[in-house]
């Protein structure tokens, strides 16, 4: 009787416990999950790591899809190069909703995508590759935008149309027409006559296959043209702070200060013995500048390697070689070197993905960084007891009257003491109770054994063991 009570109550505890379980398992298994990842700012590398990160959490909760809701004017043309490039490889598809702008980088971002949605009122294009300035850069930079956006557009695929007995490939999006985002010179009938980069509207994109229809909300997106039930569940990627910190060290204006703060903290160190404020400044610059990228999978072990070695290079030249020579050049070498190779996207020893542009502005990162670096160097020595708070770490004794007495060596010469410290074979000696530099003529002399001066030459007196 007491082991049927047992087995009941057994029985009822398993079915209290586990039967809720399999029926909110059930419910879950049957949720959608839509995954949102906002960007609403300028297209930087903080903008890339917060989609990289968050395809990457997308692809770990197994979404059924991803929404890119963007509103930008554009921005870095590497950062959203990487962002397209991501989007076309993610293994859970991204569709876009424009909530107002999709200009310039923010136009290629969207192309990349499955199928773009757009707000009333929305524009998407004018993709010219521009400067700090918004004139329009040369046309080798403009050659490589407009490759990038016909290739983006064409990754989208064809579609077969059949009529009786022909068959018809058409783009689903136009190459011409996202080249006309770019190149003025680009001529499309019925759409943008020449010396006009195009820019459409919504009702225009969805005219000419650049938008797949019109939304208010990103809900009206995922429950009417994605067709996902109402009951779908929402996650939406929350930038912690260090992405932004680790954006923000992957800035080009912040690593060109980095690289002036290297070369500034390795020049004055060069100036004075020891090592110091400098030094420091210049080590936290270095993995300020390496950390970022090592995390970020650009910068590579020999890449370090090779800057580090240039450094080696360069004290050797300074404190070991006389004059200057090929270890000082092969160290400059190396350490521009390694800081450029650190910023282009290479595999290993596999440049074949890095371009000629990519390639040209790390160089000119960093060679202007090492230029405007030495200068303020060069500007600061010269100021530095002037005024301000460079004042503070210069001297500031006036030495104008000063009289100094000449040290009479032969009290020392021909006395006895004892070694101050071991002498191997230099060290420090006591003689009539003061301590002077000496070094043994006789071998190692260890502390405390009996010595005497037998000369001085070099500032030093040299002794021997009595």
């Amino acid at each position: 009787y007491i082991f049927n009570v047992m087995k009941s109550l057994l029985l009822s505890v398993l079915f209290a416990v586990f039967i809720p379980v399999f029926l909110l398992a059930e419910e879950t298994e049957g949720k959608a999950i839509i995954y949102k990842i906002n960007v609403n700012r300028e297209i930087d590398n903080i903008s890339r790591l917060h989609l990289s990160r968050g395809l990457q959490e997308a692809a770990s909760l197994k979404a059924d899809a991803v929404l890119l809701q963007l509103n930008t004017y554009g921005g870095l043309l590497e950062a959203a190069d990487s962002m397209r490039t991501a989007i076309l490889y993610s293994p859970v598809p991204v569709y876009v909703f424009v909530d107002n702008n999709a200009a310039s980088a923010g136009a290629l971002i969207s192309i990349a995508c499955k199928k773009i949605y757009m707000r009333q009122g929305a524009n998407i294009g004018a993709a010219t590759v521009v400067d700090q300035s918004g004139g329009a850069l040369p046309d080798k930079y403009q050659s490589y935008m407009r490759s990038m956006m016909r290739s983006t557009a064409e990754a989208n695929g064809r579609d077969t149309i059949i009529n009786g007995t022909d068959t018809v490939y058409k783009w689903k999006r136009d190459p011409l027409i996202a080249e006309a985002m770019v190149d003025d010179r680009v001529v499309i009938p019925h759409l943008t006559d020449s010396g006009k980069v195009l820019t459409l509207t919504a009702n225009e994109a969805v005219k000419w296959g650049y938008c797949d229809g019109i939304a208010e909300t990103s809900d009206q997106v995922i429950t009417e043209y994605l067709g996902f039930a109402p009951g779908y569940e929402t996650v939406t990627y929350r930038p912690s702070w260090y992405d932004h910190f680790k954006g923000s060290l992957l800035n080009p204006v912040l690593q060109g200060l980095l690289i002036m703060l290297i070369i500034g903290g390795i020049y004055f160190e060069m100036q004075s013995p020891g090592l110091g404020f400098p030094s420091v400044v210049a080590v936290g610059a270095a993995i300020l500048y390496f950390a970022p990228l090592y995390m970020d999978g650009l910068a590579q072990h020999w890449e370090i390697l090779i800057f580090l070695i240039g450094l080696i290079l360069l004290a050797l030249e300074i404190f070991v070689i006389p004059g200057f020579g090929v270890a000082g050049i092969a160290g400059i070498v190396c350490i521009i070197a390694g800081l450029t190779l650190s910023l282009v996207g290479n595999h290993d020893f596999d440049f074949g993905q890095v371009n000629a542009t990519e390639f040209s502005r790390a160089l000119l990162t960093v060679m202007c960084g090492m230029i405007a670096g030495f200068l303020v160097m060069l500007w600061l020595s010269t100021r530095i007891g002037e005024k301000g708070l460079l004042r503070k770490v210069a001297l500031q004794a006036d030495l104008a009257g000063a009289v100094t007495t000449a040290f009479d060596v032969s009290r020392v010469v021909g006395r006895t003491g004892e070694a101050a410290t071991v002498l191997r074979p230099s060290g420090k000696i006591t003689v009539d109770g003061e301590q002077y530099d000496g070094v043994s003529e006789c071998g190692f002399i260890e502390s405390g054994e009996k010595i005497k001066v037998i000369r001085f030459e070099n500032s030093q007196f040299y002794v021997e063991r009595v």
